[in-house]
């Protein structure tokens, strides 16, 4: 098991941001049934938006911007939420939430590697076979769905997925720098802010389809996504990152596809073939193998 440092706190607090995050997965397939997938981006946005508006008199004193800061905020932002969910939400389209949950496994070793390449840290030969391993799992999950009903193209769902992480993996590594500096609450409200702005010409502009009827389970979806997966989701996240290193806060991602996997089971009624079963244990064993105790 790798050595953690940090608090309790933060351990507890990352838990509680995957857990959030790998509900989202199957909350968002609930929300798509009802409503455009922008729209019930803009909307879990705006209701994170609203929450941090009026706190923020409260997140106000921790926040003292600092010059040039705004190229690295504005980049965070513009990664997650903004391109993040555009690509999360045509994942969805085209695969389940137990397949999307799977390519999250993989963010931990995009992190790595980009973390070798931007921030100089060392990556271990075992690292790179993890993240061969790994690869090779998500394209045999891939090759091994089966389209149906709420899964018509999972290969091109899968790859939008994985776009995403890509996304994702820009957003940490920014995080990180910048959580010495800002408070993670302040971080989350500002990603809130700048997602609200951006999606908001993509849901409502002439564009955009008709908003639709009123659906009380599409809404109370959008409520949960913007209130307990935005606020909670990332203010619980940006807290861990900003108190253990940043390749040890990003392995907790791996909890995702273990939880997304059961909750699709148990809430959507999605199942996987045998083959998708040994694929995904295919990507957790490179997740492990990856996993180099030397640099913890």
């Amino acid at each position: 098991m790798i050595r953690l440092r940090g608090d309790a706190t933060a351990l507890i607090a990352l838990v509680g941001a995957c857990s959030l995050w790998a509900s989202s997965f199957v909350v968002l397939k609930v929300a798509f049934r009802h409503y455009d997938p922008m729209l019930v981006i803009f909307g879990r946005m705006a209701v994170a938006s609203l929450c941090f508006a009026l706190a923020w008199k409260g997140l106000r004193s921790s926040f003292t911007y600092r010059r040039g800061d705004w190229k690295p905020l504005l980049f965070m932002a513009v990664c997650e939420p903004c391109f993040y969910f555009i690509f999360e939400a045509l994942a969805l389209k085209h695969t389940d939430a137990s397949q999307a949950g799977m390519i999250t496994a993989m963010l931990p070793l995009l992190v790595a590697v980009s973390a070798r390449f931007v921030l100089k840290e060392h990556i271990s030969r075992r690292t790179l076979a993890g993240f061969g391993l790994a690869i090779a799992g998500v394209v045999l999950l891939s090759a091994g769905g089966r389209a149906t009903e709420s899964s018509p193209n999972p290969a091109l769902g899968n790859f939008m997925e994985f776009l995403a992480m890509v996304c994702a993996t820009g957003y940490m590594i920014t995080l990180k720098s910048l959580s010495a500096r800002y408070s993670p609450w302040v971080l989350t409200a500002l990603q809130a802010f700048v997602g609200a702005v951006f999606y908001l010409p993509l849901a409502l502009g002439p564009w955009a389809p008709p908003v639709g009827g009123f659906h009380p389970l599409g809404l109370a979806a959008i409520l949960y996504l913007g209130m307990f997966v935005t606020i909670g989701g990332y203010g619980f996240y940006n807290y861990g990152m900003s108190k253990i290193p940043a390749n040890q806060a990003s392995a907790f991602i791996n909890l995702i596809p273990v939880i997304t996997l059961f909750l699709g089971w148990a809430l959507l009624d999605e199942q996987l073939t045998a083959a998708q079963y040994a694929a995904s244990a295919l990507v957790l064993a490179g997740v492990f193998l990856s996993r180099d105790r030397r640099a913890a």
